[in-house]
């Protein structure tokens, strides 16, 4: 569902990379200047701009403007950041491309729990990059480790610490040491004649001791004859027998001590002491992750169908599947993030062109053409691997070939994919082959249609109607917020009571109650909110209106029984007789199709999940809800597992997922399921 980056604020091994880059004078500098304040544009969409004084609050916990309406509300704080982005890379940068906007001048704020924007346009290019460094070194949790922990400690700004500040800062670090042992270094530590107290330098000299690793102290001492420093070939006697490595030549031992020691002195006589050991130790040179591994090391000549491929499901929401944002800046995240398979859910829009968005529902829309810009920019930033574009069609004819057009205008040569298509046509082509290609994942017309045929029929009843009936809100003539905050929650409660009935209708499947139950909550945390932020930009539309009912509750709320002989045979007879049918027999639903769109399909054609796991060519890609796939894991998994072996399955959450919570993928990767 809506994804997001693994916010990194604490990851030790950022910190000394980012330290590494910028010296703390400079960084000390960005922050004297954030905290001076800059005076600076915010951007917002359908407006020119606000001019604004922005800040770095004294703390330095969160950023803050003047003037504002929220007077002392005005502020986002530095834990609540997601990302800082260079350029006009946003939505609203995009929706201001006509300015004229100096690209060194401008940077985004991603910030909250849906990745809201904070757009914003300097003077120059030197004040951007003075907030871009600064705000990246506070996300990062860096401290000059001495030097702000200090500051940070020193509650009453005395320039000295009294042993109930050190205590305070020890907890606040979860540092659980015992306090005769923290006195006993505090006295040690505090050697001038102002007792009782440590400067600067004394509580460098604590922070050191406190810091020091007995385990690491005492692997020293066994290595070293209980001397304070470990000589050349003591190191590499210690590296090659507890960190077995191999091939420790003295030139190797020599770098090491050059690099990590802290001492001039240590370092002429060839010896590192305990301070450059911890610090060498600690460092990602001895991390146990393997460093090859750091860059692509599996065979990537296989079929693509044996791959997991990191994908997403309704890519441009920033929240719950009801009332959240789209935006295109999702699309950005998760591509270099590693992402390889993204959602684009196509509708019709207002002057023939296409929008993207979560159909029956309070979502916002975005329009399709800038999704597909957006994907063109930043999908092999990080990553050459194909990308799979899962195109959920609901658009007329006219506005599918302006999908297409777009589709082969934005994206050119990387659609051409006749290279992988020239080999063994049994199999899917490998990642390696379709390096930089983006697939277009939908569906095809029949073979048996006439070439001429610019349109055709094709079936409409697999993932693109992923929604369920009782989920989909539909127009009607509302009478205000509270109609649609009303319905919404009736339609939560009554959902929530039919699961109880489907739990106890089918013991063996995972209980919906509970997961409806934390969507539920999870949902009513920002429903007010939400639906009124969602109705204001839709005054002009009529309202929407709660669902009919459910029907056959057991059929939606359980795990789906294995197929039947005689169901089969029957579903058989009548596709021998002609027209599209389902699994229980009735009529499928139909859709037309632009020729334009489907020639762009070539390896992942999107085929309805109720056909055979046996039948279809290596191109024909099932989709199933989570639900659906369980029962096939269960009674079916032999089969399931043979049809992974040459073809793709994408399997997609659950429509009580309505909080954008993720299935577990375990369950399915188990039978190798891709997507």
């Amino acid at each position: 569902m809506s994804s997001r980056l693994v916010n990194r604020k604490g990851d030790p091994q950022y910190r000394r990379h980012f330290l590494t880059d910028n010296s703390t004078f400079h960084v000390e500098r960005c922050m004297g200047v954030m905290q001076s304040g800059t005076q600076m544009v915010k951007l917002k969409a359908g407006s020119k701009g606000l001019v604004r004084l922005f800040y770095l609050d004294d703390h330095r916990s969160c950023i803050r403007w003047r003037p504002s309406r929220k007077s002392e509300k005005a502020k986002i704080t530095i834990d609540s950041l997601y990302k800082v982005t260079e350029g006009g890379q946003s939505d609203i940068f995009h929706r201001h491309a006509d300015s004229s906007l100096d690209p060194t001048c401008c940077f985004t704020v991603y910030h909250g729990n849906h990745m809201e924007s904070l757009d914003l346009v300097t003077t120059n290019a030197e004040e951007a990059r003075t907030w871009i460094t600064g705000l990246r070194y506070l996300m990062a949790g860096i401290s000059d480790e001495d030097s702000l922990t200090f500051e940070e400690a020193d509650k009453n700004g005395d320039g000295f610490l009294n042993i109930e500040e050190i205590y305070q800062l020890l907890h606040k670090l979860n540092v659980n040491l015992p306090r005769r042992k923290v006195k006993q270094m505090f006295q040690e530590a505090d050697t001038d004649d102002q007792q009782g107290t440590l400067t600067y330098e004394e509580f460098s000299v604590f922070y050191k001791m406190m810091s020091l690793r007995r385990d690491l102290f005492l692997l020293m001492m066994a290595y070293s004859d209980r001397k304070d420093h470990l000589t050349t070939e003591e190191l590499a006697n210690l590296l090659r027998n507890e960190q077995k490595m191999a091939n420790v030549t003295p030139e190797y031992v020599a770098e090491i001590i050059d690099k990590f020691e802290r001492c001039d002195e240590n370092k002429q006589r060839g010896v590192i002491g305990i301070e450059g050991f911890t610090s060498f130790m600690r460092s990602p040179t001895c991390d146990i992750f393997n460093p090859l591994h750091h860059e692509v090391n599996q065979d990537m000549d296989q079929p693509l169908c044996n791959y997991f491929i990191a994908s997403s499901h309704n890519t441009y929401l920033t929240g719950d599947q009801l009332l959240s944002h789209s935006k295109t800046d999702m699309y950005a995240w998760v591509l270099q993030s590693g992402c390889r398979c993204v959602e684009v859910d196509c509708w019709d829009g207002p002057d023939g062109e296409p929008m993207v968005q979560h159909g029956y529902t309070l979502t916002s829309k975005i329009p399709f053409k800038s999704v597909i810009a957006t994907i063109n920019k930043y999908a092999f930033i990080n990553n050459q691997y194909p990308v799979i574009l899962s195109i959920e069609n609901h658009c007329s004819i006219q506005q599918q070939k302006k999908i297409a057009q777009y589709l082969r205008e934005i994206f050119g040569d990387k659609l051409d994919v006749r290279d992988a298509l020239s080999r063994d046509s049994k199999t899917l082509p490998s990642p390696q082959s379709l390096q930089g290609k983006i697939l277009i994942k939908g569906k095809s017309l029949p073979a048996y249609l006439s070439a001429d045929a610019e349109e055709g029929e094709v079936s409409d009843d697999d993932s693109a109607d992923e929604i369920e009936d009782d989920f989909k809100l539909k127009s009607s003539n509302g009478n205000g917020n509270h109609q649609v905050e009303s319905d919404i929650r009736k339609k939560l409660d009554s959902l929530l009571k039919e699961s109880r009935i489907g739990d106890k209708e089918d013991t063996d499947s995972f209980s919906i109650r509970a997961l409806l139950r934390a969507t539920h909550q999870g949902l009513q945390k920002n429903l007010r909110q939400g639906s009124k932020g969602v109705l204001k930009k839709s005054q002009s539309r009529s309202l929407l209106t709660t669902l009919k009912q459910k029907r056959h509750s057991k059929s939606r709320l359980s795990c789906q029984s294995v197929d039947k002989e005689e169901d089969v045979q029957e579903t058989r007879t009548r596709r021998e007789a002609g027209g599209q049918f389902n699994r229980g027999g009735r009529k499928r639903k139909t859709m037309k199709l632009s020729r334009d769109l489907s020639n762009l399909v070539v390896f992942t054609n999107s085929v309805a999940s109720q056909e055979c796991l046996n039948q279809g060519t290596p191109g024909d890609v099932l989709s199933f809800s989570e639900t659906r796939a369980q029962s096939l894991v269960n009674h079916r998994a032999e089969q399931f597992l043979a049809f992974n072996q040459r073809q793709l399955s994408r399997i997609y959450p659950s429509a009580y997922r309505i909080d954008s919570s993720n299935f577990n993928p375990q369950f399915y990767w188990n039978v190798g399921c891709q997507l």
